[in-house]
């Protein structure tokens, strides 16, 4: 029996843990706080998961809350007419809703961590409440067949070199705010629709706005992007979720108003329904050297993290865990060395790669094709429930989204189609 420690309990530590636990392996997670304690602390994310980030899930027979949770059929798109909100309230010049072909989920972290380190438990797994330091996993590298590094934040990262190449930013592109809020009302355009509503204000930001399930049941997130220096970069320092929540809408009353008048009412789901900060998006080398020659290999956002403006963030650590899981098993008796490490972060970067690519591409001012685009899907239903599927499977992107000739021949073909 094969002896694995994951440390850190996220998304992608404790998909990797169970899954191992279900074939046979010796697992142990290093997690930095109770099951307790994360269920009662403070929110860690935002969170939307698409089909196949739930399929993985559902594959491991994780999906506890997947009947709970509002099943999301949409992804709308809002955009701001530009400089529209220097006199008042903004106006919007083009407002569309895509249709999604599998639904999304978003359900708060500290539901579904707490839930899925108690089973873990329960399954007889060996769990460690303890913060990690490099020392603690010099000590384990010797004791165990495979380190895997799912904690995303701290000295641990350090470990992982960034990779220059695959990160064009050296710092935050984005400053970030989050209120998880009860009593939001529906979109009127679509009463009977959950969806996620994208709203783009250019030059300024984006909010967000997705319908979850968090530990006081049904609630919806709200989620500023704000431009570092811009009108929505005032969170820094603000202690106090009442006052962050005030900001939070007295920013929404401004420039994004059709956002604002169904949240009047809305009041913050707990004490701890609140986030700010901001991280600059870095790809890092996978594999860890410790101090006594040991090799650790870095998981998820570990090794590619995102800024959250395109939502990947738990489908990513999702996708990498059903990897690393895949490689893990197939990889039988043989030795977890330096050229499965990389050849198993390989595999997963296959697909992270264009979550990196269509991220760092959304981060920067729209070109003309991709605001046709846009613009086209308003139209052109086909091309709005093109991009929102994109946020499952954003390889398709490729296709149709970067180079302004392909761009082009799809909007043609989308209007001779519709015009047929």
């Amino acid at each position: 029996m094969r002896k694995i420690l994951v440390v850190g309990a996220g998304q992608s530590g404790l998909q990797i843990a169970l899954g191992l636990q279900s074939q046979g392996y010796e697992v142990t997670l290093m997690s930095n706080r109770t099951a307790d304690e994360i269920r009662t602390g403070r929110v860690m994310s935002t969170q939307c998961m698409f089909h196949t980030a739930l399929q993985h899930e559902r594959d491991l027979q994780l999906n506890f809350w997947e009947s709970q949770a509002p099943k999301i059929e949409g992804l709308g798109v809002s955009v701001a007419a530009p400089g529209s909100w220097a006199e008042g309230p903004a106006a919007r010049a083009i407002d569309w809703l895509g249709r999604l072909d599998g639904y999304a989920q978003s359900i708060d972290q500290r539901v579904k961590m707490a839930g899925w380190m108690e089973t873990f438990a329960q399954r007889g797994g060996q769990l460690v409440i303890h913060g990690a330091a490099v020392g603690d996993l010099d000590y384990f590298s010797r004791t165990y067949d495979l380190v895997l590094v799912a904690a995303g934040k701290g000295e641990l990262v350090q470990m992982f070199a960034r990779d220059p190449e695959r990160s064009p930013y050296s710092e935050p592109q984005r400053a970030l705010a989050v209120s998880y809020v009860h009593g939001l009302g529906p979109r009127p355009e679509h009463p009977d629709t959950e969806g996620v509503r994208c709203n783009l204000v250019p030059g300024v930001g984006e909010l967000f706005v997705m319908p979850c399930l968090t530990t006081s049941g049904r609630a919806d997130i709200l989620f500023w992007e704000g431009i570092p220096g811009g009108p929505l970069d005032v969170f820094n320092g603000v202690k106090d979720p009442a006052e962050h929540l005030s900001l939070t809408l007295e920013l929404m009353e401004r420039y994004v108003p059709w956002e604002y008048a169904r949240a009047t009412e809305v009041e913050l789901t707990d004490a701890g329904g609140t986030l700010a900060g901001r991280y600059a998006p870095t790809v890092r080398n996978p594999v860890g050297r410790l101090p006594g020659g040991g090799l650790v290999l870095g998981v998820a956002d570990v090794v590619v993290a995102n800024d959250p403006i395109t939502g990947q963030g738990s489908n990513s650590a999702s996708k990498c865990a059903a990897a690393y899981l895949s490689s893990i098993v197939e990889r039988g008796d043989k030795p977890f060395d330096e050229e499965w490490m990389r050849a198993t972060f390989d595999r997963y970067w296959a697909t992270a790669q264009h979550v990196t690519k269509w991220t760092n591409a959304m981060l920067a001012p729209p070109p003309e094709h991709i605001l046709n685009l846009i613009g086209a899907a308003g139209e052109l239903q086909p091309v709005a429930d093109r991009f929102a599927n994109g946020f499952n499977d954003p390889a398709d992107f490729e296709n149709f989204f970067y180079d302004p000739e392909k761009a082009q021949a799809y909007l043609v073909e989308v209007s001779g189609a519709g015009a047929a």
